[in-house]
């Protein structure tokens, strides 16, 4: 197959690039230097969130009068394509590449170079473009501030636009189960053993608990999120960038986003580490970790349907075997432990990527962001599947649920306070060896009478 090219050059001489794309000669290099795995390209938030950045940028130049009117407005229409994800094709680059992230930045400054080229009128690869990638497009700026100023942006964007957001749904369904099902009395269990009598609605409100704290945790970290490197250049100096653009651009930023992003208290910091990253996918983690739990809480509920333990039924989405004819398998519960599983793993990669930091230079920040987002768009897509498809068409299984209560050796527990431990322990263990009921065995052993009995031994008062 004949490809055709045309030749760009950079600081180590000629390239070869495919004539009908809008990257340059550093993209290429990359892309051929680092032919790893088959996925792991950078994520496309990133793309647009340096199409946000450069346009500010731009602004803040031309504030400052070291950059023209005209390769503002050109610099701007591109970031807007950029931006609405009309040149995505144009970014192929992977993952696995410097940890500086320099790849990609360099990747952007040369689109909107080539590409404004050819919004001007001109030929691609005919003639020198007006705006340079360098000393135009990442005036102000190196590749170590604007990467990861791309990260936060990116990061907050997600997790305010669509992660917290799907979480909150998945919290809101299992809210109004919980108030659904407040009334209706079961069996409690503790390590996996009959206990005293609770609601499902109160067994419920534990996940909704859980669920919110994990909210409130995310919701925590997005300030840290909000603090930008930008300024800060090579190694945080703010080496050549004039006094006040950091301020100028942030508030660009802030603009053109509509959310409440800052310039960070210490560039040196921000450049070197991402802490806030940690902290902020800690507390993803940490919605995760609940998840599991939560989720295997269902999925053993409604085992069965006649030899598991069977209180709740879940929607019947799709056949659960290939061989065995009308079975049902809690197939969103094990989705969602998979999605949590992963993202516990992501959560390692991102701090010991963080923990690769030397002097004033993280250099893992590719895959930081990379996980980051991974994690945060598998847990929102899960939390969609799993509140949609699982826990909205939750219903009890009352005959079970009576069943099971009415069973239960732990209503003894009522008995302590008229009886004491030791006689009430008898009587649950006759009970268990005789298989008879707990009424029949206090009767027998003359420590209550019938009325005695029903009258302390009553589920409704002991939730």
């Amino acid at each position: 197959m004949n490809f055709k090219y045309r030749i760009e050059k950079d600081t180590l001489g000629e390239v070869k690039v495919p004539y009908n794309k809008y990257w340059g000669a550093q993209t290429e290099r990359s892309r051929n230097n680092f032919k790893i795995g088959k996925e792991g390209s950078i994520p496309i938030e990133i793309i647009h969130s340096f199409g946000i950045l450069k346009k500010a940028a731009a602004y803040a130049n031309f504030s400052f009068g070291i950059l023209s009117k005209k390769k503002r407005d050109f610099i701007s229409k591109v970031c807007d394509e950029i931006i609405d994800g009309k040149l995505n094709n144009q970014f192929p680059l992977v993952v696995w590449q410097t940890g500086s992230g320099t790849h990609t930045n360099m990747n952007i400054n040369e689109v909107i170079s080539n590409r404004s080229h050819v919004l001007m009128g001109k030929k691609l690869g005919v003639g020198k473009p007006y705006i340079h990638p360098n000393d135009d497009v990442n005036m102000s700026q190196s590749s170590n501030d604007t990467f990861p100023t791309a990260m936060y942006i990116a990061a907050y964007k997600k997790l305010v636009e669509k992660t917290i957001p799907f979480i909150k749904k998945l919290r809101d369904a299992l809210e109004k189960k919980a108030k659904l099902f407040r009334n209706i009395i079961k069996i409690g269990r503790t390590h996996l053993m009959d206990a005293t009598p609770i609601t499902l609605g109160q067994e419920f409100s534990g996940y909704v608990s859980q669920i919110n704290h994990g909210i409130n945790s995310i919701e925590k970290t997005l300030d840290s999120l909000s603090e930008l490197a930008i300024g800060g250049t090579a190694v945080g100096t703010g080496l050549n960038s004039p006094k006040g653009y950091d301020v100028k651009v942030t508030e660009y930023i802030c603009k053109y986003t509509g959310y409440p992003f800052k310039i960070t208290n210490n560039k040196f910091s921000a450049l070197a580490s991402h802490d806030a990253m940690v902290e902020s996918h800690g507390a993803i983690k940490q919605i995760a970790v609940s998840l599991i739990k939560i989720s295997n809480d269902i999925r053993f509920l409604s085992s069965g349907p006649r030899s598991g333990i069977g209180e709740i039924l879940i929607p019947e989405n799709e056949p659960g075997s290939s061989i065995m004819p009308g079975k049902i398998n809690p197939t969103q519960c094990e989705a969602i432990i998979m999605v949590c599983t992963q993202i516990i793993g992501n959560d390692t990669i991102i701090s010991m990527a963080n923990s690769s930091g030397n002097y004033e230079l993280n250099v893992s920040k590719p895959l930081i962001i990379y996980n980051f987002l991974k994690s945060s768009n598998l847990i929102a897509d899960a939390c969609k599947s799993f509140y949609s498809l699982c826990i909205e068409g939750i219903r009890p299984n009352y005959l079970r649920i009576k069943e099971f209560l009415n069973k239960s050796l732990m209503l003894v527990t009522a008995l302590n306070t008229r009886i004491g431990y030791d006689k009430s322990a008898e009587i649950a263990k006759s009970a268990y060896e005789n298989n008879t009921t707990l009424k029949e065995e206090s009767v027998k052993l003359g420590y209550l009478t019938i009325e005695e009995f029903e009258e302390l031994v009553d589920p409704s008062k002991m939730i």
